[in-house]
């Protein structure tokens, strides 16, 4: 019996139950993992910190948490999500209870590369290809969990202290933990696999398909999709009080306004890749981001700067929510192809792709800082993510082209053999 054929048999509560259960431990793991953009404000005012350094310390989770998803991927495949999923929860969580208890500043950042650890992902694939794209959607809206950190936090980092907040935090983790070992199943793939003897490649031989430049279009495509919706997330307080002289807490609420029907609506880019093709939501996402980062590019300000304004405030609001729109959507149809072109490789090629967007978040808000300092232009942030939606469309469009033609080469020639 094929191995889809075994996970058609699921029942649709047995599938729902497993998406659901993951969504929610994602969500969780993803209000860890972005902790520090609330507690890190109050650690950098109690240790002094200069500006380079908080931004080491906030990114540190965000960089170790892209790097283990190639190994968590890898993991995946080979023990079972459920186990590695369980195993990584634990260990976040134990990373964020110690990060209560560090005093120094190397404490911390050793503490959050352990937390870290909670941006790894897991997506267990008990739903047949042509509804995939949904449930990777579906499951992919848990990055709502950085909203969650935003607005809950504060709740407890201002009469208890950011202590407080890393131990509430790290026993809610373990709890999720908890509830995920107990309440999923190991996915179907897993468990045919284990059936028949487990598998007997190596583990070098799961790198394999990383040798096809395909994937590394694919991770490009992600670290714009996710790596640029995270980046902007974290830089638009900064862009709009530096730009428009927005109040911290305006400015805030537009970012966090931006980043939750950003992370929502990736559930139905989820549903758009299934019904219309993920292919169609790709070059709908880069045409319409190139056009928003094109225009976000030109001048910005208010009237009576000294300079001539294009970009007004409510144009700036209008154009970024369609920007982080189209993202959202993007991200959902990126995943959408790594089971359909890589269905026995998903944990290695899907970690790749994972490891890139999360570094696109980890990267960009360093290259906007840096060009704003040697340009002197705010947007010149978007000046570079109009050059990577550009490399984007022109690589996806040119391979597609040149896979089309191989394949009516090789339909003529295999009609001329006839």
């Amino acid at each position: 019996m094929s191995v889809l054929r075994q996970t058609q048999k699921l029942s649709s509560k047995e599938q729902a139950r497993a998406l659901w259960v993951s969504t929610g431990a994602f969500t969780i793991c993803f209000a860890v993992w972005t902790i520090f953009s609330i507690i890190g404000v109050r650690i950098k005012d109690e240790l002094g910190l200069s500006e380079m350094q908080f931004g080491l310390l906030i990114g540190t989770p965000i960089l170790s948490g892209s790097l283990i998803r190639v190994v968590l991927g890898i993991w995946t495949n080979r023990y079972g999500g459920r186990l590695v999923y369980t195993v990584t929860m634990l260990a976040a969580a134990l990373a964020t209870f110690l990060l209560a208890q560090a005093t120094s500043y190397p404490q911390m950042l050793l503490a959050g590369l352990g937390v870290g650890l909670a941006g790894g992902s897991y997506v267990s694939p008990f739903f047949p290809p042509e509804k995939q794209g949904t449930a990777l959607g579906v499951f992919g809206a848990g990055n709502v969990g950085a909203a969650v950190t935003k607005f809950l936090a504060p709740l407890l980092l201002v009469p208890f202290g950011w202590q407080v907040v890393a131990e509430v935090w790290a026993c809610v983790l373990l709890l999720t933990a908890l509830v995920f070992w107990f309440s999923t199943d190991e996915d179907p793939q897993f468990s045919v696999r284990r059936n028949r003897g487990g598998s007997h490649k190596s583990f070098f031989s799961e790198f394999e398909p990383l040798k096809n430049i395909q994937v590394w279009r694919f991770a490009l495509y992600y670290f714009f999709a996710f790596g640029g919706f995270v980046a902007l997330a974290l830089w638009l307080p900064r862009y709009l009080v530096g730009v428009y002289d927005f109040r911290i807490e305006t400015a805030g609420m537009i970012a966090a306004a931006y980043s939750i029907p950003g992370s929502i609506f990736r559930a139905y880019g989820g549903i758009l890749s299934d019904r219309i093709g993920a292919r169609k939501i790709m070059y709908g996402m880069f045409t319409v981001a190139a056009v928003a980062t094109l225009i976000l590019s030109m001048p910005a300000g208010v009237a009576g700067a000294g300079m001539p304004i294009v970009v007004t405030p409510v144009v700036f609001v209008g154009v970024i929510f369609v920007l982080g729109f189209c993202m959202s959507l993007g991200k959902a149809a990126v995943y959408k192809h790594i089971p359909a072109y890589y269905p026995t490789h998903v944990g290695a090629v899907g970690g790749v792709v994972g490891m890139m967007g999360g570094l696109g978040g980890f990267i960009l808000p360093i290259a906007f800082g840096f060009l704003k300092d040697v340009t002197g232009l705010w947007s010149s942030c978007f000046m570079l993510l109009f050059t990577i939606v550009a490399v984007s469309l022109i690589w996806m469009n040119t391979s597609i082209r040149q896979f089309k033609r191989h394949a009516d080469v090789a339909m003529s020639a295999g009609t001329f053999a006839r």
